[in-house]
């Protein structure tokens, strides 16, 4: 199977702008592609997943990817898919997150002399100036077209400002900028993207003419990976110090049954023969595909030692043998105690499971705490010092937070 049919078998293709010519050239090995990446935080999510395993998969098939870092755009902040108007950072803030992209990418990109690239849209978009831009490039936009964008209705309710409504024009520049610059043919970006990205396809066919051969794809998911990457309002963190390898593993070993196999398709690189024979696996087996989904991107992330210790810690906690060493945990002294016993409330907070004892509080009286498998009734249950030594206790928190506290 070539790469693009396997694009569509995997579900990953949502619109296409010209599809033959776009199948054509994936196959061949020769589209020159870019996906955009806002520094909005310092560290990638979850949410990239989608976006960084399709970079790799074209680049394996001889395509060359770019990495487009909007040290620009994020300046100005993407109004799709937000019913506010994102954080104004500061460009040091910008330049910080752009440099932590750049070593989670070339976990999955490989970059260098003729390879793929990473360019930063800062270079070009910062030294534009404004009335030369409004020349060139703001006659080739049609307000009424631009406010019948999803990604600007949505918003035109609850206030879209001036700056906001630019993000349109400095996207579509981009894509102008790469193809002449960089012979980028062909752009990848979320389906809410749509109006965006189209705008950069006619931006370049209206400035260099109908055979100039730009290409837009957008991929089946909006921007923050169809939500993948989101647990419990939180982020899912690619950074191993804001997420940890075994909470990252558990994240994606506790996806729905439904979404499972669906993951599998479109995240893991395992041969669409053996996703289909897994397909068929019902009860039990959806477990055995969950842990072999977790296994796969944990690998991808943190490397196959940091997997393998997450698997072996959630296996303990599942009945299925394990190394409970490996599961998070926190040591705790004398001074945690208070004649010979601690609070559940303490317990938690000492274990940075809650942000504070009337966080503690909700969590007990709604249910949601148990320790070695007893559900914690009343927010005055003490526990004493000498159960901590040893393996120490396993405190569960909601349905999919386990931990460990032991006595040092």
């Amino acid at each position: 199977m070539q790469m693009y049919e396997e694009l569509v078998a995997r579900g990953l293709i949502a619109q296409v702008t010209n599809e033959d010519e776009i199948r054509a050239m994936i196959n061949a090995g020769k589209a020159t592609f870019y996906i955009g990446f806002d520094c909005t935080a310092d560290s990638l999510t979850a949410g990239h997943f989608m976006a960084l395993t399709f970079m790799r998969r074209l680049q394996q098939a001889g395509n060359r990817p770019i990495a487009l870092i909007g040290g620009g755009t994020t300046m100005i902040g993407d109004p799709s898919g937000r019913s506010d108007m994102r954080k104004m950072l500061t460009k040091e803030d910008i330049d910080h997150n752009a440099a932590c992209f750049k070593r989670q990418m070339e976990r999955f990109i490989d970059f260098g002399e003729g390879k793929a690239m990473m360019i930063n849209n800062a270079d070009w978009l910062l030294n534009l100036n404004y009335v030369d831009l409004l020349r060139e490039v703001g006659a080739c936009f049609s307000v009424n077209n631009m406010l019948r964008a999803e990604c600007y209705k949505q918003r035109m309710e609850k206030g879209l400002s001036f700056l906001e409504f630019n993000y349109m024009i400095m996207q579509s520049y981009d894509f102008y900028y790469l193809f002449q610059h960089y012979g980028c043919n062909m752009q990848f970006g979320g389906n809410d993207q749509w109006s965006n990205m189209l705008g950069g396809t006619e931006l370049i066919r209206r400035k260099l003419g109908k055979d100039a051969h730009a290409m837009t794809i957008t991929l089946l998911t909006d921007s923050n990976g169809n939500k993948m990457g989101k647990t419990a309002g939180n982020a899912v963190w690619l950074d191993p110090n804001k997420t940890s390898p075994y909470d990252f593993y558990q994240y994606w070993r506790n996806v729905d049954d439904a979404d499972v196999m669906k993951c599998i398709r479109m995240l893991t690189f395992l041969p669409l023969e053996q996703i289909e024979e897994m397909d068929k696996w019902e009860g039990s087996g959806l477990n055995k595909a969950k842990e072999i989904l977790a296994w796969e991107l944990t690998n991808l992330v943190h490397g196959q030692e940091e997997a393998d210790k997450a698997r072996a810690a959630a296996r303990a906690l599942f009945g299925g043998g394990g190394d409970k060493s490996e599961m998070p945990s926190t040591t705790l002294s004398g001074a945690n105690f208070t004649d010979g016993q601690i609070g559940v409330m303490d317990l938690l907070v000492a274990c940075s499971l809650a942000a504070s004892k009337g966080e503690a509080r909700r969590l007990v009286q709604q249910g949601g705490v148990s320790v070695d498998d007893r559900k914690v009734a009343s927010i005055d249950e003490r526990f004493a010092q000498e159960r901590f030594q040893g393996e120490g206790i396993i405190i569960k928190k909601g349905k999919k937070v386990f931990h460990r506290a032991v006595l040092g």
